[in-house]
């Protein structure tokens, strides 16, 4: 394990602009779409700003992840686990499955690598 401050400062960033999408803009595109492709790169950065793992596998892993948690919106999930009346729990796990959810999901991935091989000029791998 070990820091690294760059992308946490990007974690902190994304963080920052998704609150404050979330609680001021109430709109038709930036919300729904724009929020979606921003926290798949917010948990990539996040993650690595802690854990040394190859590019690949964190940007995957989170990839699964976020398609997990909005395939267990489709099966309602907090509904079924008895959280429908928790904020936090709609928050976090969703209430309304979306199939352009999982383009944006995959859409701000595709930026993460994008960007990471740009920045690394490296090929990419699993090791």
């Amino acid at each position: 394990m070990k820091f690294y401050s760059g992308y946490f400062l990007v974690t902190e960033l994304l963080l920052a602009v998704e609150l404050l999408i979330g609680i001021y803009l109430h709109d038709d595109f930036v919300r729904p779409y724009g929020g979606d492709f921003l926290v798949v790169i917010l948990l990539y950065c996040f993650i690595m700003s802690f854990v040394e793992i190859p590019v690949i596998k964190a940007a995957m892993g989170v990839l699964v992840f976020s398609y997990a948690i909005e395939i267990s919106q489709y099966f309602h999930l907090v509904k079924l686990l008895g959280l429908g009346h928790s904020h936090i729990a709609l928050l976090i796990l969703g209430n309304s499955f979306s199939f352009t959810d999982l383009w944006c999901y995959t859409l701000g991935i595709v930026l993460v690598l994008s960007v990471e091989k740009i920045r690394t000029g490296r090929k990419m791998s699993l090791n």
